[in-house]
C-alpha cells in the first residue's frame, strides 16, 4: 500500500508543478504584451493554485481570475491585463 501512496502522491506533485507551469507561462505572455487574455482551462488543481498564481501576476503587473466551471467540477484560471478590469 505504500507504494501506491509514494505513487499518487507523486503524480499529485507533478501535476501541481505542470500546471503552476501553465500558469506562470501564461501570466509572462499576458504581461509581455504577446496576449491580452489567456485562460487556462482543464485544471486539476486550479483552485489550489489561485493564491500562488495570483502573487506571480500582482508581481508581473497583471491579475488572475478564478472561473468556476459551470457544472461545479473544478476552477480554471484567466490571466488578464489590468487595464481589461
Amino acid at each position: 500500500m505504500r507504494q501506491a501512496w509514494d505513487q499518487s502522491t507523486a503524480e499529485v506533485e507533478r501535476t501541481l508543478e505542470l500546471e503552476l507551469t501553465l500558469v506562470s507561462d501564461a501570466i509572462a505572455m499576458v504581461a509581455s504584451g504577446a496576449s491580452p487574455r489567456v485562460v487556462i482551462a482543464s485544471l486539476r488543481f486550479g483552485k489550489a493554485l489561485v493564491a500562488t498564481a495570483s502573487g506571480l501576476a500582482t508581481e508581473a503587473g497583471v491579475r488572475v481570475v478564478p472561473l468556476r466551471r459551470p457544472d461545479g467540477t473544478g476552477t480554471d484560471i484567466a490571466v488578464e491585463g489590468l487595464s481589461d478590469a
